[in-house]
This record gives C-alpha cells, sequence and structure tokens, in this order.
C-alpha cells in the first residue's frame, strides 16, 4: 500500500511533541513529520525509543515503516524519553498515551495524570497541551487542573481534546484522510492552533467544547458497536428461520438513513477501541446517574456472538474432545498483528477447555497468541493448517485467504468441515471443493 507524500510549509512547520508511542501516538508523530512538523516523539521505554530512532517500527501498520525511516532522514522525526524538555522545545504537545478499562469500564487515566505532571513544568511560553488518548468527559479540565497545581498561568498553556479516529491496519491512510477532524477547545486560539495544524489534509474540521469532542469520540465507537451487534442479533434470527443475514444486511443497507457499512455479521467485535471504548462510554453514563441498557445489551450480544458460532460447530462434531480444529487467522482483524480482544482467543480457549487441540495459521500475528497459547501448535504455512484437521474456522478476513485452493487445503484434513466466521465465501465454491459449509447467519 503506498501512501501519498504531503510538502507543506508555512514558516518551516511547526513544532510538535507527542508523548506516547503506542499506535495513537506513533502514527500521528510519523504523520505529523511527513507533512513537514518537527516532531519530538516522548515515550519511557528507553527500548523502544532506540529501536525507534533507529528507524525500526514498534508496531505493525502498513506505510509506516518508510515514514519513520523518512522522517528521521529528512531531520522532521526524532525520538526522546524526557518529556519535559520535548514540552520546552514545542508549541503543542500531544498526550497519546494508554487509558485501559479498569474492573468497572472506566478508563484509567493514570498515564494521562503521569504526563499531565510531567510536561507541566516545563511549559515557560504559549503552549496548546492536546489530548490525543480516548478519555471520558471531563479528561480535559482533570489535565488543566494538574497542569494549574504546578502554578503554570493560565494565559500560559490551553488543553484541547482531538480525538482520534483511525482503524488499525489503516491507520496511516485514515490520519491523512480522516472523515472529520474534532477539535474541542475553551478559546478559540487554541482551536485556531489545531486548525492550521491539519489544514494541509483539507478535511472538515468542527470545533466545539471540551466535553462534546470528548464524548464524540465513545458515542462514534459505541454506534458502530452497536450496528454490528444488531446485525449479529439479526443472524441468529437468520439461522432459525433459513432466511440469509447477507441478503438482509444487504437489503436494510440499502437504505440511505442506515448505510451498509458495519453491517457485516460476523464473530464480534474486539481489537483495542471498540470494547474499551463502549464500556468507557456505559461506566461514563453510570457515573452521571443514567443506566445505558442499550449498549449493555450490545455488550451482552457481542459477548455471546462467538460462542454461540462454536456451539454450533461441537455439535455438529458431537464435542471437541479429540478433535483437532484449525484456525485460519488469529489477528482481531487483517492487517495488523493485534489481538487484543481478539475472537481468536475465546475460540482457543473454549476448544482447548473443551478437549479439543488447535493448530493454527497467520501471517503476522502467530508470536503474539504462542506468547499465551504455547501449547497449540502453529504452522508456517496456509496449507499446512489442515493437517488431520476434523474442522477449519475461518476466524480473520486476510486478504490470502479469499483465493484459497480448497482441494489444496481440504487433501489432508480428516474432515472437509469449514465454518467461515468472517461469511467471505460462497456456499457453492466451497461445496464444490467437497467440503461441507457453514457460516453465521445462514
Amino acid at each position: 500500500m503506498e501512501f501519498p507524500v504531503y510538502l507543506w510549509y508555512i514558516g518551516g512547520g511547526m513544532k510538535i511533541a507527542v508523548v506516547g508511542t503506542g499506535y495513537v501516538g506513533l502514527v500521528t508523530g510519523v504523520v505529523l513529520a511527513e507533512l513537514g512538523n518537527d516532531v519530538i516523539c516522548v515515550d519511557n521505554d528507553p527500548g523502544k525509543v532506540a529501536r525507534l530512532s533507529q528507524g525500526i517500527p514498534t508496531i505493525y501498520e502498513p506505510g509506516i515503516d518508510e515514514m519513520l525511516k523518512r522522517g528521521i532522514a529528512e531531520g522532521h522525526l526524532v525520538f526522546s524519553h524526557d518529556a519535559a524538555e520535548a514540552t520546552r522545545q514545542s508549541e503543542i504537545v500531544f498526550i497519546a498515551v494508554g487509558t485501559p478499562p479498569g474492573e468497572d469500564g472506566s478508563p484509567d487515566l493514570t498515564a494521562v495524570k503521569a504526563v499531565a505532571n510531567a510536561i507541566a513544568p516545563a511549559i515557560d511560553k504559549y503552549t496548546v497541551v492536546v489530548n490525543k488518548s480516548t478519555v471520558p468527559v471531563g479528561s480535559g479540565d482533570l489535565v488543566e487542573s494538574i497542569i494549574r497545581s504546578h502554578h503554570i498561568a493560565e494565559h500560559l498553556f490551553d488543553v484541547v481534546s482531538n480525538p482520534e479516529f483511525l482503524r488499525e491496519g489503516s491507520a496511516i491512510f485514515d490520519t491523512l484522510n480522516p472523515d472529520r477532524i474534532v477539535i474541542g477547545a475553551k478559546r478559540k486560539e487554541a482551536a485556531h492552533r489545531l486548525v492550521e495544524l491539519y489544514a494541509p489534509l483539507e478535511r472538515p474540521m468542527h470545533i466545539t467544547d471540551l466535553n462534546s469532542a470528548e464524548l464524540i469520540k465513545y458515542a462514534s465507537n459505541s454506534f458502530l458497536a452497536m450496528k454490528i451487534s444488531f446485525i449479529n442479533a439479526i443472524s441468529r434470527l437468520c439461522e432459525t428461520c433459513g432466511a440469509n443475514v447477507g441478503d438482509v444486511a444487504k437489503g436494510i443497507g440499502s437504505d440511505a438513513r442506515i448505510g451498509s457499512q458495519f453491517l457485516q455479521a460476523g464473530l464480534g467485535w474486539g481489537g483495542s477501541c471498540f470494547p474499551k471504548d463502549v464500556q468507557g462510554l456505559v461506566a461514563t453514563a453510570d457515573r452521571l446517574g443514567y443506566d445505558f441498557r442499550l449498549l449493555k445489551e450490545t455488550i451482552e450480544i457481542n459477548d455471546t456472538q462467538t460462542l454461540h458460532f462454536l456451539n454450533r460447530l461441537d455439535k455438529r462434531l458431537g464435542g471437541f474432545a479429540d478433535k483437532r480444529i484449525a484456525l485460519l487467522g488469529l489477528a482481531f482483524k487483517p492487517n495488523t498483528d493485534d489481538i487484543r480482544d481478539a475472537k481468536s482467543l475465546i475460540i482457543i480457549e473454549e476448544i482447548l477447555r473443551r478437549g479439543g487441540t488447535i493448530q493454527a495459521y497467520d501471517p503476522i500475528a502467530a508470536e503474539n497468541v504462542r506468547a499465551l497459547y504455547p501449547q497449540i501448535q502453529y504452522v508456517d504455512t496456509l496449507y499446512d493448517v489442515g493437517k488431520d484437521a476434523d474442522a477449519a474456522i475461518l476466524v480473520t478476513e486476510w486478504n490470502e485467504f479469499k483465493q484459497l485452493d480448497f482441494s489444496r487445503l481440504g487433501a489432508p484434513m480428516r474432515q472437509r468441515i469449514l465454518f467461515d466466521g468472517r461469511r467471505i465465501y460462497r456456499r457453492e465454491a466451497i461445496e464444490r471443493a467437497g467440503f461441507e459449509y457453514a457460516t453465521i447467519g445462514a
């Protein structure tokens, strides 16, 4: 995948610090450097700083390797472990650290607070502090209060909310071509700095207050998650009445008021964003005194979707005991090695618990899963995954799985049974290859 190179300078670009080099932070820093800004990416892990300084990406994302090396070579991108010094050299400081869910689903803001405390003493000129991390309503006020507690004068800083809307596997493209840019600020001067920063992208910008911007991110992902859970609930009706959920989704998605995106029935949503953001909005609603039952049911449908699908295979095989299952894909989605809330982990856990064995293939994410489940077998080539298997499950819709030679896949299998968890195959083609085929919602 190739990405355009943007060359756009106003006074040589801006001086930017990005604190946190996880998924969002690294992509943000690399792209802002590509736009001609001078960017310092900060991380408290010396090993990550060393690798990134050598141009070695610490995440898997198409396009980031080239941009990282180019930013370093052109002098627009450097890496550091010193957040305070990076702040002194910058006019805009992005906070892009993790906010993992706590036990009650509320985001853990420990890292955000730590960054605010680290950068505050270094603010000696007007600085815009930007919350890029996904944070609940009120987090901007929290960061502002922490900075003020260091006796920093009000006129020296503003806190802005600028949520990200990146999809793993296409994060570089999404950052360069966003549907919209949301900027939440209390003062126009701060909002205008972000408008100037993002001007070369020529994309719609929505200027709001802090609370609205913080809520937009949670509301957006929760609505999309709700669409997925809705069509997955419809898929279960289809299985009981003989309808086809693909046809149903196409019929309702053709309505311009609904749209076809996120109406693909499957194993459910996972990854780093949807589970955390939906739980975060529920926790926020609880804190504000509103029982968000619609979202709670959205979570319930998603939590049971993979097990519902797996139980169908269990019934077909007469139980998983002494059965060998081949897994095609392990990552939570294609074009990433991320396994956070991946459906493969639920499948592995359940099959092992019920006495089955597993062999798996994934072009990128296998090593990440091996760290959690060393007891299952991992194969290096796609067509080895079917050897002596009683059934195969399509878990992740990698491109290489879309053009399978099913005769070759099925040749070493004990039973040619394929359960398609992503609805990417045509039943007729699979059955011509001698497979018994099952999928979601049909």
